[in-house]
């Protein structure tokens, strides 16, 4: 059968060729169109219709002895300290620990001294915290091992640590696919070294952290007569689809992790959980296997099957950096992406002269209008979402 072209009208023949390039769009682009709508349509129908994660504590369990790529199993392992520090929390006496506020766990890599000295010369300053807001806050940097197992690293790591006397390190591969284990040797580390602290923040190096706005948050949050119970606060990502795009470094194959959404979990540069979750997560981590090497995604498996949901704050950032502004110094808790800026951001959000600005009614309103403007704009995606203008 042939088709007569003269009988198809003008708009016809129209209609024909907007077809055909759609469908050839559509084949061209199907990768970049599958991971950023029909993946995500997935992943937020079986999270907010389905709404079941049951499948955790069977598939997960280390019982299960689901296996690697390299043929090892996802078992418990444990790594021994090279550099550790168990009187981290304890009195200067040794004899009892602290009413320690808030244990710091700052995730590190080996090479990076510079951003580790500009968090002790600013907001993981322990003396700073204690002198000028009152508090008692322990920090500590986890690490892993040069992955290029460069002597000279480990020479330069023992002589930072003779120095300041505040790392912790495990004896595997400081790289991505390890962060899991980093995120493990942190849980377990509190559990034997600091069960005492309030709250455990996690913290990237390159995140900048506001303290004395973090204190008094967390303050706040302990006045409440009831006790802060099951509190886990962050950036909270719901109902985020797993990457299947094998180019990206969060990929995650299907004989992983094959269900369409992870459970709700915070982003990992930076959250806060208080005691009792600390001690849940390390519980986890003990029956749970560590397959999923992204850390963040792992923290959410181990908090569901705990029964534990994250909270989001708006101030706690995302990918993204927060817009450098008084107005916004005054509210933030974290910000992502410093590498090289904190000690200056540090002077200038803790800048006593920046808490006058949002002072008052027309203040409030000048800052509010101020957030407004810089966090509400379309195609905006840094830290804070439109929500924190108007907090």
């Amino acid at each position: 059968m042939f088709m007569n072209f003269r009988r198809i009208h003008k708009c016809q023949c129209v209609q024909l060729l907007t077809a055909c390039m759609v469908l050839c769009v559509v084949m061209v682009s199907w990768e970049e169109l599958e991971h950023h709508v029909v993946s995500h349509m997935r992943s937020y129908t079986y999270r907010y219709l389905v709404n079941s994660y049951d499948f955790l504590n069977s598939s997960f369990n280390i019982t299960s002895n689901r296996h690697r790529k390299d043929g090892s199993t996802n078992g418990l392992v444990t790594y021994p300290y090279l550099i550790n520090h168990p009187g981290k929390c304890a009195r200067g006496d040794g004899k009892s620990g602290d009413d320690v506020l808030l244990l710091l766990f700052v995730k590190s890599s080996p090479e990076n001294f510079e951003r580790r000295q500009a968090i002790r010369d600013t907001w993981g300053n322990e003396s700073f915290v204690w002198s000028e807001l009152g508090a008692t806050v322990r920090m500590v940097f986890a690490l892993g091992v040069d992955a290029k197992r460069r002597s000279r690293v480990q020479r330069a790591l023992l002589q930072e640590d003779q120095t300041y006397g505040d790392l912790i390190q495990q004896d595997f591969l400081d790289t991505f696919h390890n962060l899991t284990a980093k995120l493990i040797t942190q849980f377990h580390w509190v559990h034997e070294y600091c069960p005492q602290a309030r709250f455990l923040m996690s913290a990237d190096d390159d995140i900048f952290v506001h303290m004395p706005n973090l204190v008094k948050y967390l303050r706040q949050l302990l006045s409440n007569k009831s006790g802060v119970k099951d509190f886990w606060v962050g950036h909270v990502h719901r109902g985020a689809p797993p990457v299947r795009r094998k180019e990206s470094k969060y990929h995650v194959p299907y004989d992983l992790y094959p269900w369409p959404s992870y459970p709700d979990y915070t982003a990992g540069a930076g959250y806060v959980v208080s005691g009792d979750v600390a001690a849940k997560i390390y519980q986890a981590t003990q029956v749970l296997n560590s397959s999923i090497y992204i850390d963040d995604v792992f923290m959410g498996i181990c908090a569901k099957a705990m029964g534990v949901s994250p909270q989001e704050h708006v101030y706690f950032s995302g990918e993204g950096k927060a817009p450098y502004h008084p107005c916004i110094y005054d509210h933030m808790i974290t910000s992502h992406g410093h590498a090289t800026d904190v000690r200056s951001l540090w002077q200038a959000a803790t800048d006593p002269a920046v808490y006058g600005k949002s002072r008052g009614f027309m203040g409030n309103l000048y800052c509010t209008a101020v957030r407004a403007m810089m966090l509400c704009r379309p195609y905006y995606q840094n830290s804070y979402s439109c929500m924190a203008a108007f907090t």
